[in-house]
């Protein structure tokens, strides 16, 4: 029964592995319905920015600010690229950096050149192996991540945009939709869109006041718009991780399901086996039996 021997074996190797699923499956379930509430609970900060923006940018419509500046082809791209530290996550990291490629593709074939910051282990080890030029990046943020361990590696990009040496930023991330769907994107961060700072009727009246600067409102403007572009940066990483956990729930759950499936084959496989080696000793009983009879 060495074949019988060697089937129990793999058995018990599936099972262990079913085990160890299904644990990372109930530990991403929990985890994933901490990080939906952290990626909700940055909203209201970019929104508050962003009206409060809004409303000194429209009471000074002289100054134009550098995030917002408007120019022709954009010749130098920068990527701020988003991913996670760990797999198992199914194609979670896949799908953007096959989206960063082709985007990279599409400014490398008009003549451009491309700066890069790497959010997560997985992107930054794609960029080193693609050879990008990494100018700056931020790993191991944990499960909870922290605005102060992403600022600094945003603000190299966020200067060399300022000082010209970008013409464009873009910012890559997998956005929540729900915890079946991810989606992978690619949106243009900087210059500012005006869409962006677009109010409502009700969010001018409510941001119905004037403002007393301190210095002057060029550096207010300029300050908060720097700390809004930092804040749609970590909503992208809270989405992004959130999206992560949705992801490997559904693949360890899938990974378990496809054990237990494995299991089944395998124990039907065992029995069969099994039965044939008993059939045919049962068959040289008889026939011996009936050989020393006869």
């Amino acid at each position: 029964m060495a074949v019988g021997k060697e089937i129990r074996g793999k058995i018990k190797s599936v099972e262990n592995t079913k085990k160890i699923t299904k644990a990372m499956e109930m530990v991403a379930a929990s985890k994933m319905r901490k990080a939906q509430e952290r990626m909700r609970a940055a909203r209201p900060y970019a929104d508050k920015i962003r009206n409060i923006t809004a409303h000194l940018a429209e009471a000074n419509p002289e100054y134009k600010s550098p995030y917002m500046r408007t120019g022709g082809t954009a010749k130098a791209v920068g990527f701020i690229v988003v991913t996670t530290d760990k797999g198992l996550c199914g194609g979670l990291n896949t799908n953007i950096l096959r989206a960063l490629t082709q985007k990279m593709k599409d400014v490398q074939a008009a003549g451009g050149s491309i700066q890069a910051v790497a959010i997560g282990n997985k992107g930054y080890g794609f960029l080193t192996r693609i050879s990008a030029n990494v100018i700056s990046h931020a790993t191991q943020l944990g499960d909870a991540p922290q605005l102060e361990k992403l600022i600094g590696p945003v603000k190299v990009m966020l200067d060399a945009f300022v000082e010209g040496r970008l013409d464009a930023v873009h910012l890559c991330y997998t956005k929540f939709v729900n915890t079946m769907k991810q989606e992978p994107v690619v949106e243009q961060l900087l210059p500012l869109a005006a869409t962006r700072l677009e109010q409502s009727a009700a969010e001018k009246k409510q941001y119905g006041w004037d403002y007393i600067y301190e210095p002057d409102a060029p550096t207010v403007i300029d300050d908060l718009l720097t700390r809004y572009v930092e804040a749609l940066v970590f909503q992208g990483v809270a989405e992004n991780m959130a999206s992560e956990q949705s992801a490997r729930m559904v693949a360890m759950k899938a990974a378990t399901d496809n054990a237990g499936t494995l299991i089944g084959e395998l124990k039907l496989i065992y029995n069969k086996t099994r039965q044939a080696a008993i059939t045919k000793e049962l068959s040289e009983i008889v026939s011996g039996a009936a050989a020393i009879s006869g």
